[in-house]
């Protein structure tokens, strides 16, 4: 019988979280931000129909506070059809040169449209007129209607100000953290953080 590794690390302890999960996220994702990781800011949508049909994807963490967590998209995507069907959702960070993962869980709700449309402003020009150019998953013959409609939003567009098309940010209000760390032997840290009453509470999962 082989040897078994036994892992003396302290690994993740409930006295290692800060109370406030969304204090843990910034400390875990700034680590992440300092590990110089593609696109640590990354993350797996998880969406779902009001029948239950599942569907996930990866989109892009755009701003995070105590009210939740932002991203963008178009309104007419799938994701956002299984949203308005069914507002709730889950997030998955997944850093693995750090051992680490995050995942959250809670209601999802569009951003206002003056949110929207500050951070439509801040995206760089190509960005703005692909989101007009792009009916994000629907059916296209060929690439050369997406190549021929960005040539007409450029001439259309020049030296105008591009207004915001049928597109913007949710905001997802997390009720379920859960922060996980690997061990060796698949003795995996899992502590999970979830809303009591109006107080988050620490609990260690089995993995």
């Amino acid at each position: 019988m082989p040897d078994i590794i036994l892992d003396t690390s302290p690994g993740l302890r409930k006295g290692d979280l800060d109370p406030n999960p969304f204090t843990q996220f910034g400390k875990w994702f700034e680590e992440a931000l300092k590990a110089d990781l593609i696109l640590p800011n990354s993350m797996a949508l998880a969406t779902a129909t009001s029948s239950g049909i599942p569907s996930v994807r990866m989109v892009l963490l755009k701003g995070f506070d105590e009210r939740g967590f932002v991203f963008y998209t178009n309104y007419e995507s799938p994701k956002s059809h299984d949203l308005e069907e069914n507002p709730y959702a889950a997030l998955l960070f997944y850093w693995a040169s750090l051992d680490r993962q995050i995942r959250i869980t809670g209601p999802v709700k569009r951003v206002s449209r003056e949110e929207s449309e500050t951070y439509f402003k801040t995206r760089p020009l190509d960005s703005r007129l692909g989101a007009w150019a792009s009916h994000q998953s629907t059916v296209i013959p060929n690439r050369d209607v997406l190549e021929s409609r960005m040539k007409v939003l450029v001439e259309e567009y020049k030296d105008k100000e591009i207004p915001l098309p049928n597109w913007g940010g949710y905001r997802l209000a997390p009720d379920s953290f859960e922060f996980w760390r690997s061990r060796p032997s698949r003795l995996h840290d899992r502590l999970r953080y979830r809303m009591h009453g109006s107080t988050w509470i620490i609990e260690r999962l089995a993995p």
